[in-house]
């Protein structure tokens, strides 16, 4: 479910600043001025400016420190049973995918996922506090946003008040991964299109609207609202409430490579949102109050997301597996082994407690950065278009990898 306006929207996403060089104006012609002479008192050296400190791109380089007992946590046990059941579904993955954080080692999950199989779910807590360690990542101060699964009037095929398409992955859109050629951008994905033997950039959401890839029989359905589209394609799936009454599940079938842009904080810089306002209804009452301006702003966001119909039960994450409100959190993988359970302790307590990375998000980058996932329907939208909670987090990892990390650690403040 890559997406997303994540974001309680409170990620209300980033902007890049530049710097200006003016242009020195020319010398105004004066007649010369004699002076005496004086020899100019020795300079004192100048010091260099100081380098940019490099971010920590993995967990293991910001750092892992032991936390506390699982059992201080004090997770419930309804919690503990549905965060075991995802653990479970996860297993597979977790076990198959190469951790881009650096704290796991094939094998390393091998004990924890053969146990949970059989483990009874009546003392799923016991499972996290025998199988698994407790560890912090950098200073482990956390910030979590909120998404969910929206529900919006859509139909399979064009008719009137239903003329928004939603298009499937088109054919010629090509992935790379740039740590094919540059071992140090590992993870780092490239997308666009090969033409004449170059590969260019794929069409942006203004361009796609435009009619960039219309009559390529590439629409799965039409939608009938864009602002509630453009929030689908952030969220990254959704159902189509189709006109029979029929729900239409669809799921991220890819990207165009294209810049993300939260417009939420975008639109606060710019004095369009007052108080209140800071959240995704507020962001969408405004857009529908003022379409034209409404609609240069969503263009702004370059980012498009294509659909696959889905069947199933519920949407699917990054790890191919259907995920679950209250349970799955989205996270940076470079920084938490997808399918990695994850205890919050935020200022907001209907995000507190254990949840299971399953997921990944645009604007879920960096160590601590969380976005969680509530489900479908009214009360999730709610909760997740308003949810920003800060505070600490904790990762469970196996026994094993914590003591190898411990070992690694206390070799290097040795040394």
């Amino acid at each position: 479910m890559t997406r997303r306006f994540c974001a309680g929207l409170a990620a209300l996403a980033m902007l890049s600043a530049c710097t200006v060089v003016p242009t020195p104006r020319a010398p105004q012609h004066r007649p010369p001025v004699h002076h005496p002479v004086r020899p100019e008192p020795p300079r004192p050296p100048v010091a260099a400016p100081p380098t940019a400190e490099a971010k920590p791109a993995t967990a293991v380089e910001s750092g892992v420190q032991p936390g506390p007992a699982f059992a201080s946590f004090a997770i419930n046990a309804d919690a503990a049973r549905a965060a075991l059941a995802a653990f479970r579904l996860s297993c597979p993955g977790l076990q198959r995918r190469t951790d881009q954080s650096g704290l796991t080692r094939s094998g390393d999950w091998s004990q924890a996922c053969m146990q949970a199989t059989g483990w009874p779910d009546r003392d799923a807590a016991a499972f996290f506090a025998n199988q698994l360690a407790v560890v912090r990542i950098g200073d482990g101060r956390a910030y979590a946003t909120g998404y969910y699964e929206p529900e919006i009037a859509g139909s399979r095929t064009r008719a009137p008040g239903y003329d928004v398409p939603v298009y499937k992955r088109p054919p010629d859109l090509v992935e790379g991964d740039l740590g094919d050629f540059f071992p140090e951008m590992k993870g780092k994905k490239i997308r666009g299109k090969v033409q004449g033997g170059k590969l260019l950039p794929y069409p942006d959401r203004g361009q796609i609207e435009d009619g960039a890839l219309s009559g390529r029989a590439l629409e799965i359905g039409y939608a009938a609202d864009p602002v509630e589209f453009f929030f689908l394609q952030v969220q990254g799936s959704g159902r189509l409430r189709l006109p029979d009454g029929s729900v239409m599940r669809i799921g991220y079938d890819g990207q165009n490579g294209r810049e993300y842009v939260g417009i939420g904080k975008l639109m606060r810089d710019r004095g369009l949102l007052g108080p209140g306002q800071l959240s995704m209804q507020g962001v969408m009452a405004w857009l529908r109050a003022n379409p034209a301006e409404g609609d240069a702003i969503m263009r702004e966001n370059k980012s498009w997301i294509f659909f696959r119909e889905l069947t199933g039960a519920g949407p699917l994450g990054a790890m191919n597996v259907a995920v679950t409100g209250r349970v799955t959190v989205a996270a940076d993988p470079a920084f938490v082994p997808l399918g990695a359970p994850v205890v919050l302790q935020l200022d907001r307590p209907e995000a507190n407690g254990l949840w299971v990375a399953q997921d990944t998000g645009g604007a879920i980058k960096g160590a601590n950065r969380f976005d969680t996932f509530w489900g479908a329907g009214e009360q999730a939208r709610t909760i997740a278009g308003g949810m920003s909670g800060r505070g600490q987090a904790w990762l469970l990892i196996p026994r094993a990898a914590a003591a190898r990390l411990a070992e690694q650690r206390d070799s290097a403040a040795r040394s």
